[in-house]
């Protein structure tokens, strides 16, 4: 009961959102080297900038850095020269940025279609209202670390996570993987038309669901792993491979809390 409760306050924080964080490039090209995300998964601002990654569809590296944590949050703050996030890195083109309206704007330019940054997405607000009030409704999960067992030692390799930004059930498992200080590469696979949207049940199109051919989707999961299902988690030091937040969850609170 009490996941279901969360759900419905993560799908209840995409709304607050507008369903920002939905649509994506299909076709999207990723950079040669990842682009690395210093981020609190309850940070709205730090929001800002996952829901432009899921725009673009560009693939990051999480690293998180919660309130009390002890992982990557010295780091960034020794490579940002203070404690302000999000704080993204692109050694693709030497860049280091603060502040979620730069980062925005950088990310546009650099791998958007048009290099502009969308009317939209200028001059966002200084206090971002409705994102705090999602943040709030989300019961700010993701924004403090939690306790790890003293025996508890970062993974040797990253896990991976399949998902997009606005989808309630893999913002739990982010959630998580925020206050355990898990560093994990974030694939996104986000909504490719507007059919896609809305449950299964409800989309336009009847029929079974058909990734756009050439798409991330498609190349990513259905083809990889037999079906279109976020979140979607890979474990290498365990060679596990999990579908269901709930289970992912519970499988990383078992192995990493």
């Amino acid at each position: 009961m009490q996941h279901y409760i969360k759900v419905v306050q993560s799908l209840s924080v995409s709304m607050i959102e507008g369903g920002r964080g939905i649509m994506g490039n299909a076709f999207a090209t990723q950079p040669p080297l990842p682009i690395r995300l210093y981020d609190i998964e309850a940070s709205p601002f730090c929001r800002r900038v996952r829901e432009v990654l899921t725009l673009l569809n560009l693939d990051v590296e999480i690293y998180p850095c919660p309130k009390e944590g002890t992982r990557f949050r010295p780091e960034a703050i020794k490579l940002a020269g203070k404690a302000q996030f999000p704080f993204l890195v692109d050694e693709n083109t030497g860049t280091q940025l603060l502040e979620s309206q730069d980062i925005i704007d950088y990310l546009f330019k650099t791998y958007g279609k048009t290099g502009k940054t969308p009317k939209k997405w200028q001059n966002l607000p200084t206090i971002p209202v409705l994102g705090v009030l999602a943040s709030l409704v989300g019961g700010l999960r993701g924004g403090k670390a939690a306790a790890i067992h003293a025996n508890r030692v970062l993974p040797a390799q990253k896990l991976e996570l399949w998902g997009f930004e606005a989808s309630p059930f893999t913002r739990l498992v982010r959630e998580r993987l925020c206050e355990l200080e898990l560093p994990y590469i974030l694939h996104q696979v986000a909504k490719e038309r507007w059919q896609d949207m809305g449950p299964a049940v409800l989309r336009a199109k009847p029929g079974p669901y058909e990734p756009v051919k050439g798409g991330k989707r498609e190349q990513e999961l259905t083809k990889m792993h037999g079906r279109m299902q976020v979140p979607f988690l890979v474990d290498p030091n365990t060679d596990t491979n999990l579908f269901e937040s709930a289970a992912i969850i519970d499988y990383l609170n078992k192995h990493y809390a």
